[in-house]
């Protein structure tokens, strides 16, 4: 799988968001503040896994459907990895 422009720059952006929680930890901030950073990174993160699995998912129905195969398994294993991903 390709990953595209917008993948990437989400998870840049979450990558800026924990570099932020590190740095309010330096600079001492309350708790309260630091965990709700730390949990806007993780619901960014899921989001991040629901476009990476969505994407493969759409890219490998084509490709099977193309080819004539049966897509169940795909839908299974895609369900599989966001539940694995919580």
């Amino acid at each position: 799988m390709e990953y595209n422009k917008e993948i990437k720059n989400r998870l840049r952006r979450i990558e800026g968001q924990i570099k932020g929680v590190l740095s309010m930890m330096e600079q001492g901030k309350d708790c309260k503040s630091v965990v709700a950073q730390l949990s806007a990174a993780r619901n960014a993160i899921d989001r991040a896994i629901a476009v990476i699995v969505s994407t493969n998912l759409e890219n490998c129905l084509r490709e099977s459907m193309e080819k004539g195969e049966k897509t169940e398994h795909l839908v299974k294993e895609a369900v599989e990895l966001l539940v694995k991903s919580r």
